[in-house]
């Protein structure tokens, strides 16, 4: 596996390499788990060339965030990497990525960006919508390709993949699945702040979503009601959710009508302690 920190070094990577053309792409923040190692081995036989990359994206923290405490730990993940099967590396530092100020940005559409996450992590997918658009161009200048992204950041996934479409990017979003602990707790990197305690009841949230979904698709159901009994439960058990909510699978609106099993999903995010935890459930 070849390690570059540069555009420029990566640009001359990938041209020189033996499957130059159509590359397999996993963008990453790094302190890498097997949930981000899972989307490698998806995307690997996708590609001619299997790309990944770890910059933790400054634009998508909001000044009180972990942007500085988020864990480094570029080796171990590099080792990971290549045991994986990635064949390059873009490792860039700030002035790498970011040789200027980015004072040109990409506004994601309000309508799909606004609400949930976008809501209480204002200026989020902005962020998160310049970083990935400058990564693919400098990993897609060549040509078309796939990007793998996982379904767990879901929002995330829906407004990457508009965001290709609107803009005619020559790429395949593909989703990948959601990897989970025995106990059910999504991987993320964040469970490593976890205490043992927190780490036992972090399943709750999980468990809550399950139990959402099964109840709105019980007849008669009142989603409101569901969801702000879903809040309180989740409160009396120690956490601080932001929001456990239904929405249609297509936009993340709340559905019209009765539930419809097979558009819709579950979608939550909750602090227990010091820690912002998100999953979600397609049902």
């Amino acid at each position: 596996m070849q390690i570059v920190h540069t555009i420029a070094d990566l640009r001359a990577a990938l041209a020189a390499h033996p499957g130059a053309g159509h590359p397999a792409f996993v963008p990453t923040m790094g302190n890498l788990h097997d949930g981000h190692l899972a989307l490698v081995r998806q995307a690997k036989p996708l590609g001619r060339v299997m790309v990944a990359s770890i910059f933790v994206n400054r634009l998508q923290f909001l000044p009180h965030e972990d942007f500085d405490s988020y864990p480094r730990t570029l080796q171990a993940d590099a080792d990971k990497l290549r045991a994986a099967g990635c064949d390059v590396l873009f490792a860039p530092s700030e002035k790498d990525l970011y040789p200027q100020p980015q004072t040109f940005k990409v506004q994601p559409d309000p309508q799909l960006a606004d609400l949930l996450e976008g809501h209480f992590r204002p200026g989020f997918f902005t962020g998160v919508c310049t970083v990935v658009m400058k990564l693919l161009a400098c990993v897609f200048s060549g040509g078309p390709g796939t990007a793998v992204f996982g379904r767990k950041d879901y929002q995330q996934l829906l407004v990457i993949r508009r965001m290709v479409e609107q803009f005619a990017l020559p790429i395949d979003i593909v989703a990948g699945d959601t990897c989970r602990a025995a106990d059910g707790l999504a991987l993320s990197s964040r469970n490593g702040y976890l205490g043992d305690t927190e780490r036992a009841q972090a399943v709750q949230l999980s468990q809550a979503l399950r139990a959402l979904a099964d109840a709105a698709l019980q007849p008669g159901a009142s989603l409101p009601a569901l969801e702000a009994q879903a809040l309180e439960r989740l409160r009396a058990q120690g956490w601080q959710p932001d929001y456990l909510t239904v929405r249609q699978r297509a936009d993340l609106q709340p559905p019209a009508g009765a539930a419809q099993p097979g558009q819709l999903v579950a979608l939550g995010a909750a602090r227990l302690g010091g820690t912002r935890l998100i999953d979600n459930l397609e049902f």
